[in-house]
């Protein structure tokens, strides 16, 4: 077998394996803090958020689950469920997911589980153990967590009583969890709370994971980190330690910017997913990691935008999988320095996309996802079925 051979061989393999998430608030109108740029195709309803996650898996092949955000898409808890798996027969992606959200009520203001109102802590318990049950009727295995907790000014929370009532919170909804269901805990150092937030780090959310029981794992968001931090690095421990549970994958100029994945740092993200396969290369098992998309900005289309972090996802993870770990191995070993970064630098150099190519003919798929997106009039479709109720929506947070 040639060398070209046996790497499109290593890449189909790796593209057979692949799946990745999308969020259904990915296809709604978002924005910032100062306001939304609305879009006249955006998704406002269940129904079109799975019809549009539907769509895209059509074209990718890879992203068969749809994230939920409790309040934003099962308002009425275990009253929608059967709606959600009528959804699902009809567009062929299944609930994925499941969001609790503890940030969004005026009860929250000042924290969730960690907040000093004793209501506030028993509402947003009730909130993540129902969360556990729908994951339960809709056959989601993950709960995934991410909290706004923390404080803006020195002295105003006391930050250990407050990570007390956080091991107390998790350890009931740690109970709540069926066998082989998951809680992914996410963290963020920083914003809407900018003195101290509760899970701030990896650290944090891995020692929280830790105390909580076995069936909770770290989530790392790839925009919820301090400029310049090594995420490879935080990958590789938490594979270490069998803590990594999952990712939410977008890319970031500076802060949380929720960018499409790639548009920024392609490298890195090729470096995280390389420290992936070089760990199931020396264990000899498979990582049990999800991969979901966690984008949310507001000028890009929103179908087209998520097309294209699938289909940089798919490039960047087959990039990674043509490493030759065990020449890798063999030069850090040696401490070859050069050898070593041009082994990892001449898979990243590679063009995988001719395989890619090959790969989608062979499963029936598009060879190009985003051309066919724009030659099915899907989008004309729905920007003519939607666009008159968003052109009426509330664009402005004042």
């Amino acid at each position: 077998m040639t060398e070209r051979a046996k790497t499109d061989e290593l890449i189909l393999g790796a593209l057979d394996s692949f799946r990745i998430e999308l969020p259904s608030w990915g296809f709604a109108n978002t924005g910032t803090r100062f306001g939304k740029f609305l879009q006249p195709a955006a998704a406002a309803t269940i129904d079109e958020k799975f019809s549009d996650a539907g769509e895209v898996h059509r074209l990718t092949g890879v992203c068969p689950t749809i994230a939920l955000h409790v309040l934003w898409d099962l308002p009425e808890g275990a009253a929608g469920v059967r709606n959600i798996r009528a959804l699902s027969e009809m567009f062929r992606v299944r609930p994925g997911s499941i969001n609790p959200n503890v940030f969004q009520d005026q009860i929250y203001k000042h924290g969730s589980v960690g907040s000093p109102d004793a209501a506030a802590r028993a509402a947003a318990l009730r909130h993540l153990l129902e969360s556990a049950d729908l994951a339960k009727q809709l056959d989601s295995r993950d709960v995934s967590l991410w909290f706004a907790d923390g404080s803006n000014y020195p002295g105003t929370a006391n930050i250990r009583q407050r990570r007390k009532w956080f091991e107390e919170s998790l350890a009931k909804l740690h109970e709540r969890l069926a066998p082989g269901q998951r809680m992914l805990l996410e963290y963020k150092p920083f914003e809407p709370a900018f003195y101290h937030t509760d899970i701030a780090d990896w650290g944090m959310a891995l020692s929280l994971a830790k105390k909580t029981g076995p069936q909770a794992k770290v989530l790392v968001d790839t925009g919820h980190h301090y400029q310049g931090q090594n995420i490879e690095q935080i990958v590789a421990w938490l594979l270490a330690d069998d803590m990594l549970g999952g990712f939410h994958f977008n890319d970031r100029r500076y802060a949380d910017d929720d960018l499409t994945l790639g548009s920024i740092d392609p490298y890195q993200i090729f470096r995280i997913f390389h420290e992936i396969f070089y760990f199931e290369w020396e264990t000899g098992k498979r990582a049990d990691v999800a991969y979901m998309i966690d984008q949310s900005h507001n000028l890009k289309g929103k179908i087209e935008a998520m097309i294209q972090t699938v289909t940089t996802a798919q490039e960047l993870y087959a990039k990674a999988a043509i490493v030759d770990h065990a020449k890798l191995a063999a030069c850090q070993a040696k401490c070859a320095l050069v050898d070593a970064e041009v082994c990892l630098k001449e898979a990243f150099s590679t063009d995988v996309r001719p395989a890619i190519r090959d790969w989608a003919r062979s499963h029936g798929l598009p060879e190009d996802p985003l051309d066919a997106f724009r030659k099915s009039g899907y989008l004309e479709r729905i920007t003519e079925l939607r666009s008159k109720r968003n052109a009426a929506a509330v664009s402005s947070y004042a």
